[in-house]
């Protein structure tokens, strides 16, 4: 597909949950760009600052709120549902699932009830296959979730398949690699490991990272919204190769023309350290300041094979993970970031 034919018509009305988000923010302004009517869903408490010179007819609320999806929902062609619950520190598991699981849901039904509905893009995520053995992993590759997050989004993807299916619902399923761009600060804290005077690698693993720019992203979840072959299907989108967290220190650092120093230390004490974290802190209520998550982040392998979507929807990065992680950290400066 060319630019044009990744475009949903001007004037269609949809809906974007999500909408105040890194990557829906950046949705909603593509979006309105292109002559949609836009509505979009957001909790009371969300700034929606960002996008106050944006024409968006805001409804406000929970995206699992009854009474707030049927109001946003009336008379939209397209929904994007980006919103989602990322491991926020102390959220109780109830509100995982309520986010993920009866938002999707209720959109889903809500959807089916308008008359010239065209497609329900869902966004869910990588995370759904969990630890993959033996990577890459594809849209085939079984579900392994393995904490809250993973499994709530699989329980939503899930769900979104069975029914869909069963009512004739148009959909499609993007499941992004890890999202990264300006503004983002989910994978900051890399940024700032890479320009320490050591930058710290636990274990011996290849500690393989799969990405996708956010404006690349972008352009998956609108050709899932559009494309005749994205119907009923799941597609993982992210970069044709995943790269290791040693590559990607070295980029960032080099881009700020820092050296990137890499230092390897065994895995299993930080392991133990992180386990004895977790046990004092959550039963006080605690955010640990170490857990075995976030070890694991370091220690583990995760690739897939992104060419389902490359193939059937035309899909194609703008930026390679030098580009995209070079232009980040020189924004990330700028920005007074690092």
């Amino acid at each position: 597909m060319d630019e044009q034919e990744d475009r949903i018509p001007a004037g269609a009305k949809v809906l974007v949950t999500g909408a105040t988000g890194f990557t829906g923010a950046r949705l909603v302004r593509r979006l309105a760009a292109q002559g949609c009517v836009v509505r979009a869903i957001a909790r009371h408490t969300a700034n929606a600052g960002a996008l106050q010179d944006v024409p968006v007819q805001w409804f406000r609320g929970d995206v699992f709120d009854h009474a707030v999806v049927r109001a946003a929902t009336a008379g939209v062609q397209y929904v994007f549902h980006v919103a989602a619950a990322y491991r926020v520190s102390g959220l109780p598991d109830d509100e995982y699932r309520r986010v993920h699981v009866t938002s999707t849901e209720l959109l889903a039904e809500a959807a089916l009830r308008q008359p010239d509905f065209r497609r329900f893009v869902h966004v869910s995520t990588v995370g759904v296959h969990g630890h993959v053995a033996q990577p890459p992993a594809s849209e085939a590759s079984p579900f392994n979730p393995g904490d809250i997050y993973q499994q709530t989004k699989a329980e939503a993807e899930l769900w979104l398949h069975e029914f869909a299916r069963g009512q004739g619902l148009p959909y499609a399923v993007i499941r992004p690699a890890a999202i990264y761009g300006p503004g983002d600060r989910r994978l900051l804290k890399i940024f700032k490991l890479a320009i320490q005077p050591f930058f710290i690698l636990l274990g011996r693993s290849q500690g393989l990272y799969h990405l996708v720019h956010v404006e690349d992203l972008l352009q998956g979840l609108l050709l899932a919204a559009v494309h005749p072959a994205a119907q009923g299907e799941a597609f993982i989108c992210g970069n044709p190769a995943a790269v290791t967290l040693e590559r990607m220190g070295r980029i960032i650092a080099g881009a700020l023309g820092r050296t990137c120093r890499v230092v390897r230390l065994p895995a299993w004490p930080v392991f133990l350290a992180a386990d004895l974290c977790e046990a004092v802190c959550k039963p006080l209520h605690i955010a640990p300041p170490l857990y075995r998550r976030r070890v694991a982040f370091f220690t583990k392998d995760r690739s897939f094979d992104t060419r389902k979507i490359r193939d059937r929807l035309g899909f194609r990065p703008r930026y390679t993970d030098e580009e995209g992680l070079a232009m980040t950290a020189r924004w990330y400066q700028e920005h007074h970031w690092l």
